[in-house]
C-alpha cells in the first residue's frame, strides 16, 4: 500500500511539475511597441464554421475592400490550415477612440449587394460562418457573458465570462437573414514603463469585438463618413433578402481601455476560453488507474515467467522436462520468418518514423516553443520533422528486414519510403480535389502540393535510402534460438485467441488513459478550438507508450503459451487495437458533439479520420511489436535450449 502511495505522490508531483510548464510559453514573436496615434493594423484570416469544416477567404464575401489588397506570406503549416492572411480597411490608430465610421468610401451611398451576393451572405450565415481578424497577431474574440447555476444572491454579483473565437457572421430569426455590419472594436493596451523624458509606449494585450446589425436607415452617415449609432433599443436589425438586392452601410466603432495584463500573458484568456474545465480529475485518475494496473500486470507476468523459467531449467527432473508445455515448445519456431517481411518492416519503418516526429513535436511544444501565438508552427514543424526521421525509420526497418532474411533491401528502401507516406498524399489529393471543387481556402494550393511532393521525394525518400542502407548493413538481431528446418504444427486454437478478440482486448487499456485527451484534441480539429495542453499530452504519451508494451508482451505470452508461434504480424495488428476504439469514438464524436449534415464535410471529416486511426495504429502497432521482440528474445535467452 506504501508503494502505492509513493506512486501516487510521484505522478501527482509530475502533474503539478507539467502544469507549470504548460502556462509559461516562448512567444513565436517580440512584442510591437506603439506610440500614441501610430496604426494598429487590423488583418482578416479567413471564415470558419464547424458545420461545413471549409475554410473561406475573407474576401470570397462582399466585405469593404481596401485600395490595394496584400496577402502575407504564409508558412506551410498556414498554408495547410486554410488561412489566407489579408489587409483590411479598418483605420485603427493606438488610444485613439473612434464612435462610429463608415467602411467604404461613399459616405452617403450605401452599398449594394447583388442577388447572387446576397444567396451568398445568407448561406454563409445559414452554414454558421465565424469571421476571425487579427490585430498585431492577437486573434478577435466576442465575449459571452452568462450567470452560471449559482445561488439566487451570488447570481446579481457575478457574471460568468467566456470568449469565443471570432465572430458570427450574421443570425437567423425564423427564415430571415441578418448580417452583422457595425463592428464595435475593443481593443485593451498595456502600459509600458518608461524613463520620464520619454514618449509613453503601448502594447496590445485584448482585441474583443461586438458585432451589431443596424438597419441601413438607423445609420445616419454625414459627408466626413461619420456616422451615428442609434439607441439600443429602438434599432431594427440590418435584414439580407437571398431573393433580391441589398443596400446597406458597413461601419465600425474603436474603444481603447488599458489593462493591467502583460503583453507576456495576453494569450491567456484565449486558452481559457473551451467551455470544459480540464478534467483534473480524470486525467489523474485515468493515470493512477494505468499505472495501478501496469504495476499488477508487470508483477503477475514477472512471477509466472520466473517460475516458468525455474520448471524449464530444473535438470534433475527428468520426467518433466520430457514433456515439455507452453512456450518453451515453440522454441524452434518463434523466430521462424513470417510472411511478407519487407511489408512488416516497411510499415514499422514509418511507425518508428511517426513515433520520433510525434515524441519531439510535443517535447518541443511542452517548452513552449510551438505556443498558438506562432500560426502554424506545429503544423510546419511536424511536416518537417516527419521528413527528418526517415533516417530512423529507415535504419530499423533496414535491421529488421534482415533480420527476417530478407534480401532486396533498394526495394524494400523504396518501400519504406513510399507505403505509408503515399496513402496518406493519396487520401489527402483525393480529398483536396472535393476542397477545390467548393473553392475553399482549406484546399491546398497547387505549387503547395509540388513543394510538399518535393521535399517528400527530395528529402524523405534519399535519407529513408541512407538509413536502409546502414540498417542493413548492421549485424541483424541476436536471436538467442535456432529456427528448425521443417516448421512444427499449431494446435487447434480457443476462441479468445482470434485476432479480433485480441485487438479488442489490447485496445482497452491504451484507450482509456488517453480518451480524456482525445476529446481536447478533437475539439481543437474540428471545433476551431486552440490546443495548448501539451504537458498533459506528453504524460498521456509515456501512458500510452508503458499501456500498449505492457498489453502486447501480455498477448504475445499468451499465444506463445499456447503454441502458436505466428506473433509477429499478429502483435503488430493487435497492439493497434486502441485505434479501433478511437475510430468508435470519432464516430460518437461525430454523431453527437458536431452538427454536420452536407455530404462533403462528412466526407472530410471521415477522410481525415481514417488517416488518423491509420497513424495512430502505425504508432501503438511499432512500440507494441518492439516491446513484444524484446520480451520474446528475453525469456529465450533465459532457458536452456539442449
Amino acid at each position: 500500500f506504501s508503494f502505492l502511495q509513493e506512486r501516487l505522490r510521484y505522478v501527482l508531483g509530475l502533474l503539478l511539475l507539467l502544469h507549470s510548464t504548460e502556462s509559461f510559453y516562448v512567444p513565436g514573436v517580440a512584442p510591437i511597441n506603439f506610440h500614441r496615434n501610430d496604426p494598429v493594423e487590423i488583418k482578416a484570416v479567413k471564415l470558419t464554421s464547424s458545420r461545413t469544416q471549409l475554410p473561406y477567404e475573407y474576401y470570397s464575401l462582399p466585405f469593404c475592400q481596401p485600395s490595394k489588397i496584400t496577402y502575407k506570406a504564409e508558412n506551410l503549416g498556414e498554408v495547410l490550415r486554410g488561412d489566407r492572411i489579408v489587409n483590411t480597411p479598418f483605420q485603427v490608430s493606438m488610444n485613439v477612440e473612434k464612435k462610429c465610421e463608415v467602411l467604404c468610401n461613399f459616405p452617403n451611398k450605401p452599398v449594394t449587394l447583388t442577388v447572387e451576393q446576397s444567396k451568398l451572405i445568407a448561406e454563409r450565415i445559414r452554414e454558421d460562418y465565424y469571421v476571425h481578424l487579427i490585430a498585431d497577431n492577437l486573434p478577435v474574440a466576442t465575449r459571452l457573458e452568462f450567470y452560471s447555476n449559482r445561488e439566487e444572491e451570488e447570481k446579481k454579483k457575478e457574471k460568468d465570462v467566456q470568449f469565443e473565437h471570432g465572430y458570427r457572421l450574421g443570425f437567423m430569426d425564423g427564415n430571415k437573414f441578418y448580417l452583422h455590419n457595425h463592428l464595435s472594436f475593443i481593443l485593451y493596451y498595456h502600459r509600458e514603463d518608461v524613463e520620464e523624458s520619454q514618449e509613453h509606449t503601448y502594447r496590445v494585450v485584448r482585441f474583443e469585438v461586438i458585432p451589431q446589425s443596424i438597419k441601413l436607415e438607423d445609420l445616419k452617415a454625414d459627408e466626413k463618413s461619420m456616422c451615428t449609432l442609434p439607441e439600443a433599443t429602438g434599432s431594427a436589425p440590418q435584414e439580407i433578402d437571398p431573393t433580391k438586392e441589398n443596400q446597406l452601410l458597413f461601419t465600425y466603432s474603436v474603444h481603447w481601455e488599458e489593462s493591467d495584463i502583460k503583453w507576456a500573458s495576453r494569450w491567456d484568456t484565449y486558452l481559457t476560453m473551451s467551455d470544459v474545465q480540464i478534467h483534473w480529475f480524470s486525467i489523474i485518475n485515468s493515470v493512477v488507474v494505468v499505472f495501478f494496473l501496469s504495476g499488477i500486470l508487470s508483477m503477475i507476468i514477472i512471477r509466472t515467467l520466473r517460475k516458468d523459467i525455474a520448471n524449464y531449467n530444473k535438470e534433475d527432473d527428468i520426467e518433466d522436462t520430457m514433456e515439455e508445455s507452453g512456450w518453451k515448445l515453440v522454441h524452434g519456431d518463434v523466430f521462424r520468418p513470417p510472411q511478407y517481411p519487407m511489408i512488416l518492416s516497411s510499415l514499422l519503418g514509418s511507425g518508428i518514423q511517426l513515433f520520433c516526429m510525434i515524441l519531439i513535436v510535443i517535447f518541443v511544444a511542452m517548452l513552449g516553443m510551438l505556443s498558438p501565438s506562432s500560426r502554424g508552427a506545429l503544423m510546419t514543424t511536424a511536416c518537417f520533422l516527419f521528413m527528418f526521421m526517415g533516417v530512423f525509420g529507415g535504419f530499423f526497418a533496414g535491421r529488421l528486414y534482415r533480420t527476417l532474411k530478407g534480401h532486396r533491401w533498394k526495394k524494400g528502401a523504396f518501400c519504406t519510403a513510399t507505403l505509408y507516406p503515399g496513402v496518406v498524399f493519396g487520401i489527402c489529393f483525393v480529398l483536396n480535389c472535393f476542397i477545390w471543387g467548393k473553392h475553399s481556402s482549406g484546399a491546398v494550393p497547387f505549387p503547395t502540393m509540388v513543394a510538399l511532393l518535393c521535399m517528400w521525394f527530395g528529402i524523405s525518400l534519399p535519407l529513408v535510402y541512407l538509413g536502409y542502407y546502414f540498417g542493413f548493413r548492421k549485424q541483424p538481431y541476436d536471436n538467442p534460438v535456432r529456427t528448425n528446418q521443417i516448421p512444427r504444427q499449431i494446435p487447434e486454437q480457443r476462441w479468445y485467441m482470434n485476432k479480433f478478440v485480441g485487438i479488442l482486448m489490447a485496445g482497452i487499456l491504451p484507450f482509456g488513459a488517453m480518451f480524456i485527451e482525445l476529446f481536447f484534441i478533437f475539439s481543437a480539429i474540428w471545433e476551431n478550438q486552440f490546443y495548448y495542453l501539451f504537458g498533459f499530452l506528453f504524460l498521456v504519451f509515456i501512458i500510452l507508450v508503458v499501456s500498449c508494451s505492457q498489453i502486447s508482451i501480455v498477448m504475445v505470452y499468451f499465444q506463445l503459451c499456447a503454441e502458436d508461434y505466428r506473433w509477429w504480424w499478429r502483435t503488430f495488428l493487435v497492439s493497434g487495437g486502441s485505434a479501433f476504439y478511437v475510430l468508435i469514438y470519432a464516430v460518437f464524436y461525430f454523431v453527437n458533439k458536431l452538427d454536420i449534415v452536407e455530404f462533403i464535410p462528412s466526407l472530410l471529416y471521415f477522410g481525415y479520420t481514417a488517416l488518423m486511426v491509420l497513424s495512430f495504429w502505425l504508432l501503438t502497432g511499432t512500440i507494441g511489436f518492439y516491446a513484444a521482440y524484446m520480451f520474446v528474445r528475453k525469456i529465450y535467452a533465459a532457458v536452456k535450449i539442449d
